[in-house]
């Protein structure tokens, strides 16, 4: 299988099907793939990623064509993002969790000739099959046989159907490069207005890959649970840097806390990603079974290192995943973005080989210094601040680098001179080079002419014993332009205590105020208009996107509404 211009591919140096020849080899006939009852030595993952890729090319998939998948983590899953890249196409995976027009937004983005789908998007599924979608050619069904009813087209196609036996050997793969070199298109989160499609090269995926293998220590001994969608940058790129070093793959359709635990114990899985509202849930999932069977959770013990990003963990929480949970296992985390191919930054908070708890205050106490840490960039990161003032450190954070998307697909390359692009979030760099964050720029707050960002105030509020949810935004204030407001989420055996509190039935539960969350700052040496003016009560889970960050204009608007009935004054 040849486009016959391969010679002139070159210039594009790396393609993530170059892990192919390793799996064939360290991964020949131990068991590669975990999917429920169904098992895959590392030779048959690699016959079908072929048989797949032949199957693609006799169909009529060219260089350059774009697939969008839409479906539950699965060994199948992992074949179709190496088969597509193989013959040259794109893959363009879709959320699952999206709805209809979520959905049909990104196609028209990206104008995928085949669509892959599993039973869990049949709900928009079945719309789109009503709706014409001029460029896709097949619907394709992952699985050997086609669910009821739900998939009523006549004309979609099984999987396992299409792949095809190669006549050439395993021990020549000879694949292909999409234009420019792009692997894959992946989707922003879109917390305003429609998602971005962020185009990202097979280069930027492996340079990826090797920086999380040098720092985090994955080898081919490995069992890695996949925690997150392979929708979504984090997973894929660590899905990847599995494949890279033929690590064990144990993939479950999603994240639920108990089919987690189960697959930890049953696999002796020894690495996984998270984000901390994962560990939050894994935590209090394991302490309930203690409480209830009486013995302590041991399923923890074969775990080695576990990468965690999309947050901040707080100091109680790294001391729970270490001590209690996890106790062999290193700890780290990563700050990073779509745009860059995942992480930039990594910094370890727990190393079990350096000693007990005294390690976890470096990596997740913050001086009183502005923002809060998130450690080295990559070896292959470049990082620069733009100062707003010269009097401060603390500026826009830009990046190059090898990591650094192609373009927005179908928009103009969102680099800037020289190939550096905005990260979009406010920081500065120590003189150790440890970068500090400080914000999001969009998000930041104009009170009494000072700059106020909403994480660094989350993140020392984030640290008091008596809150397990925090979330700070602006609000219209007539004297200060915008006034701070924090709304608050307590901690179970917590109360909670302001003028308009009844807590009689309370009194044994230590207290939490808004009183005590203003001491508290100043005690945590927050600057004083950084401190909110305002404290909300917050009973419900806070709004997310399906990528799991805040919907902050969402909360901010609600507060308002809440205000104007509470504070009329205010506004």
């Amino acid at each position: 299988m040849s486009d016959g211009d391969n010679s002139s591919n070159q210039q594009y140096l790396g393609h993530i099907c170059q892990c192919l020849s390793r799996i064939s080899t360290v991964r020949n006939d131990r068991v590669f793939t975990i999917f429920g009852d169904r098992r895959k030595t590392g030779l048959e993952f690699v016959e079908n990623v072929c048989k797949l890729a032949n199957g693609l090319a006799e169909l009529g998939i060219q260089r350059g064509d774009v697939i969008a998948i839409a479906a539950l983590n699965s060994d199948l899953y992992l074949e179709w993002l190496l088969a597509i890249a193989f013959v040259g196409g794109i893959s363009a995976p879709l959320n699952y969790r999206w709805n209809f027009e979520e959905a049909k937004s990104a196609m028209e983005v990206v104008n995928p000739v085949m669509l892959v789908v599993d039973e869990s998007c049949h709900t928009w599924y079945t719309q789109l099959q009503h709706n014409r979608t001029d460029s896709i050619k097949w619907h394709v069904f992952i699985g050997d046989r086609l669910p009821p009813s739900s998939f009523d087209r006549r004309d979609v196609i099984c999987s396992e159907n299409l792949k095809k036996p190669s006549e050439k050997s395993l021990s020549m793969f000879d694949y292909c490069w999409a234009p420019d070199g792009i692997a894959l298109i992946c989707f922003t989160s879109g917390t305003t207005g429609k998602p971005k499609g962020v185009a990202i090269s097979h280069t930027s995926l492996i340079v990826q890959s090797l920086a999380k293998i040098a720092i985090v220590g994955y080898g081919e001994d490995d069992v890695y649970l996949h925690t997150a969608p392979l929708c979504h940058i984090g997973g894929i790129s660590s899905g990847l840097t599995m494949l890279m070093v033929g690590a064990c793959h144990v993939l479950i359709p999603k994240f639920e806390t108990l089919t987690a635990l189960k697959a930890i114990e049953q696999h002796n899985v020894s690495t996984f990603i998270a984000v901390p509202t994962m560990m939050v849930d894994l935590i209090s999932t394991i302490r309930k079974r203690s409480e209830e069977d009486g013995v302590r959770w041991r399923g923890g013990e074969s775990m080695k290192k576990i990468l965690n990003g999309g947050g901040g963990l707080s100091t109680e929480l790294v001391r729970d995943i270490t001590t209690n949970i996890f106790p062999t296992a290193k700890l780290l985390s990563a700050y990073g973005m779509t745009e860059t191919c995942s992480s930039l930054t990594f910094m370890t908070l727990y190393d079990p080989a350096k000693g007990s708890s005294g390690n976890l205050l470096p990596g997740v106490e913050s001086t009183p210094r502005e923002g809060f840490r998130v450690g080295k960039p990559a070896p292959h990161v470049e990082l620069r601040v733009i100062r707003e003032g010269s009097s401060s450190p603390v500026g826009r954070i830009l990046t190059r680098g090898p990591h650094v998307m192609v373009k927005y697909w179908g928009n103009q390359i969102g680099k800037q001179d020289q190939g550096w692009i905005d990260t979009g979030d406010i920081g500065w760099m120590d003189s150790s080079g440890e970068l500090w964050l400080v914000g999001r720029m969009k998000d930041r707050i104009k009170s009494g002419g000072e700059n106020v960002f909403p994480e660094e105030v989350e993140t020392v509020l984030s640290r008091h014993p008596g809150i397990s949810g925090i979330l700070v935004v602006g609000i219209p204030d007539p004297r200060l332009s915008e006034m701070v407001i924090a709304c608050v989420q307590v901690r179970e055996n917590w109360r909670w205590a302001d003028q308009n509190s009844d807590f009689s039935q309370e009194k044994e539960k230590p207290t939490i105020s808004p009183e005590i969350l203003q001491m508290y700052c100043k005690e945590m040496k927050l600057s004083r208009f950084k401190i909110p003016k305002v404290f909300l009560l917050w009973r419900k889970p806070f709004p997310l996107t399906s990528t799991g960050k805040l919907r902050r204009q969402e909360v901010r608007q609600e507060a308002i509404s809440r205000l104007q009935l509470m504070l009329p004054s205010y506004l």
